[in-house]
Formats: structure tokens, C-alpha cells, sequence
């Protein structure tokens, strides 16, 4: 058994930085990961960050943006936390190293992005995740926190509601390990891939969300589910929102920038949700080509593009053979973040005592039923940096080493041979293929109840076959199939609470769309969704939003 003050579960961008905060009050840290750090999906991330650091701009406008955006779901006394502590958290990351873009006189350059009122993202050309996972690393190093990398968490281990540490798979040698700590940190990131179309990477099952409901805790928001409205056809790679914040038109067969007709004020920076719509809306009625929209980027010229957008042209040219300097990209919406997650406060802190959460796998919740783009790189900066803190002062303030339930490696050991020793069963490729294909086909961008419905009774019977999983592959050192099996788990469990939270919510809000119910209806749904495990299954529950100073009114861009 060995023994550290704080796990961190995950290391992008908000386990990272959750790891050096907790490092910094002078405690024993580690982070696990099933990936190296700089391949976690936080690379992924393009456009931009989000803070108000210039004089014209001010948190509370960024507040105001970010509720609107959440279609006033957010919670807002989390989100003015989000907002007020966002330029303070960039001047930080710039003192570490970062090389942000720059403007004509040497400031931060800061790009305009859809459902914000200024133009307050921040970036690094399109390569923000990157710059940024890359000089998180360097302090992860730095601060001495003791890395499990290509380690797989595969439970949380409790014991009256309190977490007593992780059981981690060692994918090297198939070992299984105790790593006991005063306090765990979930930063996993979030469960794109319970899609086939999906910007996230494959790594990206919701392993820590499932994890956290197994061990007690409730999820929030689970039913939306933001789409991008710039993904490749074939790929799901993400042409980044930078492109459209840069001048880029969304065009139809006939050439029209049909936006006009769906945001006549904002256009292409429309919210996320309201672009995908009306995307989908074009293709639906036959003015798309082949599946698609087009982006339409010629008329900014080679240099711009070459100065701002380089990894962008690089993409279209060799995922989708185009040449953005000299013809439109086709694009289409694709799943590309979670707005649900472990259900926290502005700390990270769950009801699970000892237990903590923070980025994507969170929901604290800023981003409501809909998420503005250059708020996901903030939020794992705020709330990574709030969860370590926290998690280290409860430390510090006396949370002492409980014991480690002696059972807990047995239990674990047990589930893992009843996989491996299983001679004839299930394929876990073949239940994660039916999954995706019964999520995009009966939870996408529109919505209802017959769809919802066969949904879920789609997820359920495939949870009663994953009980038959079986391998093929029986070896120890790097058994990705035995990996596989244990993300199908996931994947169907994180499916089953989506459809429970979207068959339940009879209006349309953010990104969540019933067709049967096309209207948002503040007097009922006014509030979160909660997922409980319980036995088998799962149970809900509600709790109303905080409103602090924006009323709800109608959202129009």
C-alpha cells in the first residue's frame, strides 16, 4: 500500500492544476492517469481562454454573458467565483510561461467567441490546450507531485461516506494497487465518447463520473450535452470556434450565410447550441452538401490564416482533404462537451467527506444548459486550483489517514477476474458500439419522448448483457481490451443517467432540445437534475438554481 495526502484522479489542465495548488501547501501529491499528462484531452482545446483583463471589460459583463449563455441555468453565485477570479487565474498562467498571442501593442491578444457581448478569449493561435497542458506539466514536475501515469483508476474506496483512497490498475503489469489518501481529487474530464460523432478523445468514457456515483455521490445536469457546430464529417475533429471568432461565415448549398436568419444580430458567434440547431436545421431541409454545412474561411486570406489558424488549415487539409485558403470546409455538429458532471460546490467539494471534483467531470454548475466557449479552459484553471486548495486545507485542518477498508482490493480483484476468467460472453466493442449508435440516434440534437424512450430501453438491456463481458484477451502487461471493458461499464452507466435526465425534462433549454416540448419553462424546470445510484440503478432527484443578480428573461442573440 502506499501512501500520499492527496490522489488526483486525471491530470489535464484541472487535475494538473489541482495536484501543484495542493503541492504548494507542502503535501504529499499525486496524480493518476490512464494516459501520459500531455496526452490527455486538454490539448484538444483550440480557441481560447476566457477573462475580462481588459479596461473596457468587466467580470460582472462576463457573468452576465456566461448566464445568458447557460440559457439561466448556471448557478450564478458559482459562476461571479468563475467570472471575478478568471483575469487573476490568466496573469498566473502568463508568470508560469505562457505564451498567449499578442496584439499590435504587446497585450494578451483576445479573440470575440459566440454568446459574449466583447471579445474576451485569450489564446495561444489555435493551439490553447496544448500550450497550456505543456506548461501545466512543466510545473506539475516542478512541485514534486509523484505521477501514476498509464494507471487506471478502477474504484473509489469509501467507507461511511468517507473516501479512503483508489484502487488503480497498473496497465504495465496488470497489477491492481492500494494508494491511500486523506483526499481524492476527480479531474477525468468528460463522456463525449458515448457518441459516435464526438470531438473528445477515446479516452474521454466518463470513467470519473461513474466511479463517483458508484461510490455515492450524485450527478448533476447529466442530459446536456453541448455539440459543436464545427466538427469533420468522417473524423469528429473540432474546427475550433477561434475560426468564426477570426471572421469565418457558415454557408449552405446555395451559398447562403444562413445564420441571418436564425441570430440576425450575432450571426456564426451565436451560442454554441443556437449554431448547431440551425445547422441541423439546414441539413434537415435538404440545403446542406453531402451531411454537411460549410465554413467558409477564403476570404481571410492566407497570411491570417497561416498567423492565427494554422493548426486549422492543417486539419481540414489532411482530415478532410480541403484547403481552407482556397474552398469552404464541409463541417456538421458533433457531441463535444458535458455540462453535467459529479454534482460540487464552488470548491469541488462533494457530499462524499474527503472527496472532490473539478473540470469537466464537475458540475459546480457555470455553464447551466449550455457552455460558452473559452469557459472550459477557465473553469479548469478556477475550480482545479479551488478544488487543490480545499482539498489541501481539509488536510491541513486535521482530516487525518481513516483506515483502509481490507475488503476493498479483494472486492476490486474479484470483479476484474470475473472478466478475465469469463471464457464465453459479450464483446465490450460490440456493447460500446451499441450504445453510441443508440445515444446518436435517440439523444442527439433534437429530442423526445418516443425517442428518449427507445433510448433507454436500448441502454438498459445492453447493462444486462455487459454483465456477461467477456475478453479475448487474457495477458497482464497493457491489456486495452480488459481497458475497454471496464470504459463500457462507464459509458452505459453515464447513458442510462443522460436519458433518465432528458426523458424527464419536458421543456427545451441550452442544448437540450424537445421537440414535443419546444419551450422553456422556468416555473417547472427552473432547477438541476440529480442522479443517484441506487441498487442497480439509478434514482432522481432536484434542487433549484441559485439566481443571485441576472433575473431569467428570454435569450436572443
Amino acid at each position: 500500500m502506499v501512501i500520499h495526502d492527496v490522489v488526483v484522479v486525471g491530470a489535464g489542465l484541472a487535475g494538473m492544476r489541482a495536484a501543484i495548488e495542493a503541492a504548494r501547501a507542502g503535501l504529499n501529491v499525486a496524480a493518476v492517469s490512464k494516459v501520459h499528462p500531455v496526452r490527455s484531452h486538454s490539448v484538444a482545446a483550440q480557441g481560447g481562454i476566457n477573462a475580462a483583463i481588459k479596461e473596457a471589460d468587466s467580470w460582472e459583463d462576463h457573468a452576465f454573458d456566461t448566464v445568458k449563455g447557460s440559457d439561466y441555468l448556471g448557478d450564478q453565485d458559482a459562476i461571479e467565483v468563475l467570472c471575478r477570479e478568471a483575469p487573476s487565474d490568466i496573469m498566473e498562467l502568463e508568470r508560469m510561461g505562457a505564451v498567449f498571442s499578442r496584439d499590435d501593442a504587446g497585450r494578451i491578444a483576445q479573440r470575440p467567441f459566440g454568446g459574449a457581448d466583447y471579445p474576451r478569449t485569450c489564446y495561444l493561435a489555435d493551439r490553447t490546450g496544448h500550450g497550456l497542458v505543456h506548461l501545466l506539466y512543466e510545473q506539475l514536475i516542478k512541485h514534486g507531485v509523484y505521477l501514476y501515469d498509464e494507471w487506471h483508476v478502477v474504484s473509489l474506496v469509501t467507507h461511511d461516506n468517507s473516501v479512503r483512497g483508489v484502487i488503480a490498475l497498473e496497465l504495465t503489469t496488470g497489477k491492481l494497487h492500494r494508494l491511500h489518501s486523506r483526499a481524492v481529487i476527480i479531474a477525468t474530464g468528460g463522456y463525449g465518447r458515448v457518441f459516435n460523432t464526438s470531438t473528445n478523445a477515446i479516452t474521454s468514457t466518463g470513467d470519473g463520473m461513474a466511479l463517483a456515483l458508484r461510490a455515492g455521490a450524485p450527478l448533476m445536469d447529466m442530459e446536456f450535452v453541448q455539440f459543436h457546430p464545427t466538427t469533420l464529417k468522417r473524423t469528429g475533429i473540432l474546427m475550433t470556434e477561434g475560426a468564426r471568432g477570426e471572421g469565418g461565415y457558415l454557408i449552405n448549398s446555395a451559398g447562403e450565410r444562413f445564420m441571418k436568419a436564425y441570430a440576425p444580430s450575432k450571426l456564426e458567434l451565436a451560442s454554441r447550441d443556437v449554431v448547431s440547431r440551425a445547422e441541423q436545421k439546414e441539413i434537415d431541409a435538404g440545403r446542406g452538401v453531402d451531411g454537411c454545412v460549410l465554413l467558409d474561411m477564403r476570404h481571410l486570406g492566407k497570411d491570417r490564416i497561416a498567423e492565427r489558424l494554422p493548426q486549422i488549415r492543417d486539419l481540414a487539409i489532411n482530415f478532410a482533404g480541403v484547403d481552407p485558403v482556397i474552398a469552404p470546409v464541409p463541417i456538421k455538429p458533433g457531441a463535444h462537451y458535458s455540462m453535467g458532471g459529479i454534482m460540487t460546490d464552488v470548491d469541488g467539494k462533494t457530499p462524499v467527506e474527503g472527496l472532490f471534483a473539478a473540470g469537466e467531470c464537475a458540475c459546480v454548475s457555470v455553464h447551466g444548459a449550455n457552455r460558452l466557449g473559452g469557459n472550459s479552459l477557465l473553469e479548469t484553471i478556477v475550480f482545479g486550483r479551488r478544488a487543490g486548495k480545499a482539498a489541501a486545507g481539509s488536510c491541513i485542518k486535521g482530516r487525518g489517514l481513516r483506515d483502509f477498508p481490507d475488503p476493498a482490493l479483494a472486492d476490486a480483484a474479484s470483479a476484474i477476474a470475473s472478466i478475465l476468467n469469463r471464457t464465453e460472453g459479450e464483446s465490450a466493442h460490440r456493447l460500446i458500439a451499441g450504445a453510441r449508435e443508440a445515444m446518436e440516434e435517440h439523444c442527439w440534437i433534437f429530442r423526445t419522448r418516443e425517442g428518449l424512450e427507445g433510448g433507454l430501453k436500448k441502454i438498459r438491456k445492453l447493462r444486462e448483457r455487459y454483465g456477461r463481458v467477456a475478453l479475448t484477451d487474457r495477458s497482464d502487461c497493457f491489456n486495452t481490451e480488459l481497458l475497454t471493458a471496464l470504459e463500457a461499464g462507464y459509458i452505459l452507466e453515464i447513458s442510462e443517467a443522460m436519458l433518465m435526465g432528458a426523458l424527464a425534462r419536458t421543456e427545451s433549454r441550452g442544448s437540450h432540445f424537445r421537440l414535443d416540448f419546444p419551450a422553456r419553462n422556468d416555473k417547472e424546470w427552473l432547477r438541476h437534475t440529480l442522479v443517484y445510484r441506487e441498487g442497480k440503478g439509478c434514482r432522481m432527484d432536484y434542487k433549484d438554481v441559485r439566481i443571485t443578480r441576472f433575473t431569467p428573461a428570454e435569450r436572443k442573440y
